[in-house]
């Protein structure tokens, strides 16, 4: 199966300039720095994944704030100058969220052409700054569309987006993920047009009872539940089979664009758990990125980290 090169090993830099807790221009001005590149190329990355939230590009008219382009325009280049990649998920935008605490209707983005039409103004924005590098920035058009019920209506938002990038930049990777929060059994269902750039995305938080124990924003999930990891690299290949089949019948890549477990969990069944699902990444050459650098309950930069710092980067 083609490999997705320079994406083969990456980190989430969530809850920088999307999922912070306020709008506030001293968080994002501290919350990644040039530091954290540094550590990031020392754990021997090859990218990271950038989440982005409309706010951050635009304001409620839709109107372009700068300052928000040159937070993403000051990652392109620390990962330039240390040789590492780019990709830029729009994580929220004007009228969607995948966010489970957020309260909205979230089947009427895909059936609103107004809110669609801004979508993409804000891509095409997007594809004019970052578009001639190719060989460094990744595009990623929407994290997470949670509803199965809308498959249809996103691939033919997607066929769109995909047209109105290759308008602008014929080489630049595009980030196809399916339904369900981007389940990786929802690959199958992509129906779109295809070229040498596009990529077929997934996250996997499986099996979720161990990823997200006591994960305050799951619905009936008791915050005092624990428990260890009893699954082998065989679960994740089953799972990942579907996935793997559609990506060879069309010749794309595959890529896992969020992975991880929350950090309620012990760090050796992590470890074990991480064991597993990079076996099956190595095997098949599906690239990655962990979910997620710091913070956000699944951060690996704490203390605790330390713990397991050696085996993780054996792993990776």
């Amino acid at each position: 199966m083609r490999r997705f090169e320079g994406f083969m090993k990456g980190v989430n830099l969530g809850g920088w300039i999307s999922q912070f807790d306020k709008f506030d221009k001293a968080h994002f001005e501290s919350f990644i720095t040039e530091k954290d590149m540094d550590y990031i190329k020392e754990l021997h990355f090859d990218h990271v994944r950038v989440p982005v939230d409309y706010n951050v590009l635009e304001d409620e008219e839709g109107n372009i704030r700068e300052e928000g382009f040159g937070y993403l325009s000051n990652c392109l280049k620390w990962c330039e100058e240390r040789d590492l990649n780019m990709l830029i998920d729009l994580h929220e935008c004007f009228g969607y969220s995948f966010d489970p605490l957020k309260d909205m209707d979230r089947s009427k983005f895909f059936h609103d052409e107004a809110l669609q039409n801004r979508f993409l103004k804000l891509w095409k924005e997007i594809a004019e700054r970052f578009g001639s590098y190719p060989d460094r920035v990744a595009f990623e058009p929407l994290n997470e569309v949670v509803l199965e019920s809308v498959a249809d209506a996103w691939n033919k938002l997607l066929k769109r987006f995909i047209e109105e990038m290759r308008a602008i930049t014929k080489d630049t990777y595009l980030i196809a993920g399916g339904v369900m929060y981007n389940n990786v059994r929802t690959v199958p269902l992509l129906d779109i047009p295809l070229d040498e750039k596009i990529v077929y995305n997934f996250h996997c938080y499986d099996p979720f009872r161990f990823t997200h124990q006591g994960a305050y924003w799951v619905e009936d999930m008791d915050p005092g539940f624990r428990t260890g990891y009893s699954e082998t690299e065989e679960y994740f290949e089953e799972i990942f089979a579907p996935a793997l089949k559609k990506a060879e019948q069309d010749n794309v890549p595959l890529y896992c664009g969020e992975y991880g477990v929350i950090d309620l969990a012990d760090n050796h069944e992590k470890i074990k758990w991480l064991k597993d699902i990079h076996c099956a990444f190595e095997k098949h050459g599906i690239g990655h990125a962990l979910w997620n650098y710091k913070e956000k309950d699944f951060g690996l930069v704490d203390e605790s980290f330390e713990e397991i710092r050696e085996d993780f980067i054996k792993i990776l």
